[in-house]
């Protein structure tokens, strides 16, 4: 069953503008799952927009398989960390 895309650009840029045309409702929260991993296992700092760059070449990459490689999280020391 094809679902249907966004309707909606939800970044305001050219790529947002293919993801609200082309990428279903599902898939935009999957993103957004893996976007909080990103910037919370790196803590990037959204008001840099050199940020917004990395958070968009991965979006490419997620949705299109556009470019290098998925920004890879390790998930090997997960739970053991003592605070």
């Amino acid at each position: 069953t094809e679902r249907r895309a966004l309707g909606y650009a939800p970044v305001p840029t050219e790529l947002g503008q293919r993801i609200g045309e082309t990428v279903c409702q599902d898939c935009w929260k999957a993103w957004l799952m893996k976007q909080n991993q990103l910037i919370n296992h790196f803590g990037l700092d959204l008001s840099n927009p050199d940020t917004h760059q990395v958070l968009f070449d991965n979006m490419k990459i997620f949705f299109f398989n556009e470019g290098v490689e998925l920004t890879q999280i390790d998930e090997s020391q997960e739970g053991s960390i003592k605070w």
